[in-house]
């Protein structure tokens, strides 16, 4: 990476990290504050409703935000959008009522700038390194998440749940600096397929099974990531005996084994190919730790143990389901793919939280990891039938100005590459997308090519009759026009 290519990642990733602290830090904490508010305690649907409502606002507005950024600029879109969060979060301070506070995290939610973020770092990044990029900002935001669920409870304890949501308005004035004086500016801004959602690609996406078995399970586990949090504060303090203040010294060294043990088993998915094993192995162990909440929630030791391998299943899950969607969505449509994706996982937070209060009201704690168990079950039946993924990654390349002729043969001669998969080339971008087995072809040998061939005569890369008869065929196939050649006046 260049130096401004890492001042962007990191700021960026640094806006993220504030954004996604200021929404999870109450995780923890919430539903014990819910207890006080008023003269009658709120229902726990309405509990349940006031910590998830931010994911059916954020699902509903985050592809939206990333096509208005596509008019109006990024940098404005997500200063916007930081400015409508922390709104939401004054608003949520501000609140006596649960009432106020569902709307101020309703509000949160509607700044959803990830999408924005993400048309941003693409923006800000070359092709070749966009993916490293990405990377970076996902692993921001899993550390955020960890480390919020161990901040809440302690920050709880000295400047209470208005105090965190005041706190949360401030890191988002925060992430606004850092967007003014962070982020370098856009010289050239354009559409990343990569990147954001087109549109056009939603219809085939959805209809793709292993796709839809993945959108299916990152709702479900964000269903059950909720949940979980709206009944464990009181089975850590209720049952177990720990006062709430003390709650984050049992989150923090517990998230910090998990990550160290989830490493391996990440490692043995991906670099010893073992993916599906691992990756069913985690669903079931979230079912295992939901059954030991269920049956042992009364008990310091099991609650723990619970804990401990629900995070470790957690992290590994959180770390594999992104990868399988670039393995599984068309290199030209990663971006449209992950759209859907991040939409079901905000649907799986909103259920989460109002079916949690729901049968927590109706059933007690038994009732809702009741629940989260037969959601991994179900979980496991989907993803059982999931096509053996290719262990393949995707791979950019800019060739510059192209015309339709040049497209077909850019795809024409790499796929013929050996350790090349997929192939698309859009004129439109200059940019070729591809799915590559790293471990046969490198990426730097791979953009020489296709640079080599993109700037070849069209008439050198293969006899001039099979080469016309092919493109014509593609064109004609794909609504264009025929393509003709004089062999009198090759050029």
């Amino acid at each position: 990476m260049t130096p401004q290519e890492r001042r962007a990642t990191f700021s960026l990733a640094g806006i993220f990290s504030l954004r996604m602290m200021g929404l999870f830090m109450i995780l923890p904490v919430f539903s014990l504050f819910a207890e006080t508010l008023g003269d009658t305690p709120p229902s726990p649907v309405l509990i349940g409703l006031a910590i998830g409502i931010y994911g059916l606002t954020q699902a509903l507005f985050q592809i939206p935000f990333g096509m208005l950024s596509d008019r109006f600029g990024r940098k404005p879109v997500i200063i916007v959008g930081l400015l409508i969060f922390a709104v939401g979060s004054v608003i949520a301070a501000s609140a006596d009522t649960i009432t106020g506070i569902i709307f101020g995290r309703a509000l949160q939610g509607c700044g959803a700038i990830a999408a924005a973020v993400m048309a941003l770092a693409a923006d800000l990044t070359r092709e070749e390194q966009r993916t490293k990029a990405m990377a970076i900002i996902g692993m921001s935001i899993g550390l955020s998440f960890a480390l919020s669920l161990a901040l809440g409870p302690i920050l709880n304890n000295w400047i209470s749940v208005p105090g965190i949501f005041w706190l949360t308005a401030l890191l988002a004035l925060g992430g606004i600096a850092l967007v003014h004086f962070g982020v370098p500016n856009v010289v050239k801004s354009g559409f990343h397929r990569d990147a954001e959602a087109v549109p056009a690609f939603f219809t085939s996406v959805l209809k793709n099974k292993d796709l839809l078995r993945l959108d299916s399970g990152i709702f479900i586990l964000h269903m059950i990531l909720t949940a979980s949090f709206v009944v464990l504060p009181f089975a850590l303090r209720d049952y177990a005996g720990i006062e709430a203040a003390h709650h984050g010294y049992i989150y923090l060294p517990v998230l910090l084994f998990s990550l160290l043990l989830m490493i391996p088993l990440v490692i043995l998915a991906e670099k010893h190919r073992k993916l599906k094993a691992v990756f069913l192995g985690a669903i079931v162990l979230i079912g295992v730790s939901e059954l030991g909440f269920m049956l042992f929630y009364e008990s310091f030791v099991g609650l723990v143990v619970a804990l401990l391998i629900f995070f470790i299943a957690f992290n590994v899950l959180e770390a594999l389901l992104p990868s399988l969607i670039v393995k599984y969505a068309p290199p030209d449509k990663k971006g449209t793919a992950m759209g859907v994706y991040s939409t079901s996982q905000f649907l799986g937070a909103f259920i989460g939280g109002v079916a949690g209060g729901s049968l927590y009201g109706a059933y007690g704690l038994p009732g809702v990891f009741g629940m989260c168990v037969l959601g991994a079950l179900l979980w496991v039946l989907l993803a059982r039938g999931m096509s053996p993924p290719r262990y393949l990654s995707s791979h950019m390349v800019n060739v510059g100005t192209i015309n339709t002729a040049r497209a077909v043969l850019l795809e024409s001669d790499l796929i013929q590459i050996e350790g090349v998969a997929e192939v698309t080339a859009v004129v439109e971008e200059g940019v070729v997308y591809l799915k590559i087995d790293s471990k046969v072809i490198s990426k730097a040998v791979l953009t020489a090519r296709a640079k080599e061939i993109a700037q070849d005569d069209i008439t050198q890369s293969r006899a001039p009759t099979e080469q016309v008869a092919e493109i014509s065929e593609k064109m004609n196939q794909a609504g264009g026009s025929y393509v003709s050649y004089d062999t009198n006046n090759p050029g």
